[in-house]
């Protein structure tokens, strides 16, 4: 019993010796490589020689003569390479799909061709006929309109990406209102360094210069201008600014923010055909000419203003405005063309100043005439025949007169009752925070449910709703 465990235990040394020997030495060879046969080692002692001479025991060689040894793991296999594997025959159902999978794919097919049938619908759709509501709703006429099915096509498809290009309404203004009450001519002006300027800095943060002579400028034009103010700025942005420049709201009379601007190349572009306005009588006046590209022939690009204290740009160019007004042409396109690319205040002034000069030759050469025929108003009385009366004044210095004298009572009107506006500003706007809701529950019930008769909607002032109370 004793010498058969010696004698396994030699066994176990041998083989595991040969195993590492075998891996240091030989090249790794294939699996399948057929392996040279070894004789079994004998049990008895040997010296070195006769060792080195004798064939070494392969694993399998032990491994069969040994049943103890199997459980051992082979070491007789290259590095790197998987053992071999033998095929059974039997089909892999790695590459075969299940039912569901085949009902996925069988539906989504069915799908993919739906879509592709309804595109291919819709684009023959597209290249119908135009019809008159669509023309007017996508301000275009006929004529100007394509004639192809494929130009059709096109020009529907980018219609429907208008929502992301387009102003957010059609009209931006409302229908002007009858005469008299309607002022004849429209002016837009912009914010932006041209009525004010921003500038900020780490010690006061933004701050905000309001340009010298802007109240002057629209209270003078609202008489003969429909005032509209019309920014590139966000109303959150612009709408403190604009309650500064007309805190009683007498002199402004609509307000245009960035959401009525049309992007062109992701640059806002004042288009004024959405205004709802004849354009013969619409000027803008702007510091930007990208943002007036749409209709440069009804824009006045000035200069920016950056702050100076002493600026009079906007009271210079009061004259030119305020001629086009009085003198009332049929379209103001060529006249601002005319002055495009030049100082319109010293032009003007310069064309002023020869009309003037022509009103003063004309009445003197109409008393030269008089004088020659012998009669005077001042002969009828005996009077002398020496005439030292002044020139009359032309017809745009009486209109200016009397502008300026309505100016001058407009101001004095809003001095004298400044007192009861301001209170009623505050009265407006209390109302307007008692109706805001506080809490966030607040103003989900406040949109959600309906108004009681009788009670002012949310965000509008009471008066605008609630009825009057009348004397018996």
């Amino acid at each position: 019993m004793i010498p058969a465990l010696f004698v396994r235990a030699a066994a176990r040394r041998s083989l595991v010796n040969s195993s590492v020997r075998s891996f240091a030495t030989k090249p790794p060879t294939s699996p399948n490589a057929p392996q040279p046969k070894r004789d079994a080692p004998s049990s008895a002692p040997q010296d070195n020689a006769a060792a080195a001479e004798q064939p070494e025991a392969t694993s399998e060689q032990v491994k069969a003569d040994d049943p103890s040894v199997s459980a051992l793991p082979s070491l007789d296999f290259a590095p790197g390479e998987e053992p071999h594997r033998e095929r059974t025959g039997a089909k892999s159902s790695k590459d075969s799909l299940s039912s569901i999978e085949r009902k996925r794919r069988f539906w989504g097919r069915i799908s993919a061709g739906i879509m592709v049938f309804g595109a291919a619908a819709g684009a023959w759709h597209s290249g119908r006929e135009w019809e008159d509501d669509e023309l007017r709703e996508m301000r275009m006429r006929r004529e100007d309109a394509p004639d192809t099915r494929w130009g059709r096509t096109q020009a529907r498809f980018k219609g429907l990406f208008g929502t992301f290009t387009e102003p957010l309404w059609n009209e931006l203004l409302p229908p002007p209102l009858p005469p008299p009450h309607q002022k004849p001519f429209t002016l837009l002006i912009s914010v932006d360094d041209l009525l004010v300027t921003s500038t900020w800095d780490r010690q006061h943060g933004w701050r905000t210069a309001k340009r010298p002579g802007v109240d002057y400028f629209l209270a003078y034009l609202s008489q003969f201008y429909e005032i509209v103010i019309f920014t590139t700025q966000y109303h959150y942005t612009a709408m403190p600014i604009i309650e500064k420049l007309d805190p009683y709201q007498f002199f402004i009379a609509y307000k245009l923010f960035r959401d009525a601007t049309k992007s062109i190349n992701g640059q806002p572009v004042k288009d004024l055909s959405y205004l709802n306005r004849d354009l013969s009588k619409v000027i803008i006046i702007d510091t930007h000419p990208e943002h007036v590209s749409a209709q440069p022939e009804n824009a006045i690009v000035l200069p920016k203003w950056t702050g100076q204290p002493g600026d009079k740009g906007l009271v210079s160019i009061i004259p030119f405005l305020e001629s086009i007004a009085i003198y009332k042409p049929q379209d103001v396109r060529p006249i601002l063309t005319k002055y495009q690319g030049k100082d319109i205040p010293i032009e003007y002034a310069k064309t002023e100043a020869e009309a003037k000069q022509r009103h003063i030759e004309e009445w003197q050469h109409s008393r030269k005439n008089l004088a020659s025929s012998g009669f005077t108003f001042s002969s009828l009385f005996g009077g002398s025949q020496k005439d030292d009366s002044p020139v009359p004044p032309t017809y745009l210095e009486q209109k200016r007169r009397e502008a300026q004298a309505n100016y001058r009572e407009e101001q004095a009107y809003i001095a004298a009752n400044k007192a009861h506006f301001d209170r009623l500003l505050k009265e407006e706007q209390e109302a307007y925070e008692k109706q805001m809701p506080s809490t966030f529950w607040g103003a989900i019930s406040a949109f959600t449910q309906p108004p009681q008769p009788g009670q002012p909607q949310p965000g509008q002032p009471p008066a605008q709703n609630q009825p009057t109370a009348t004397s018996a």
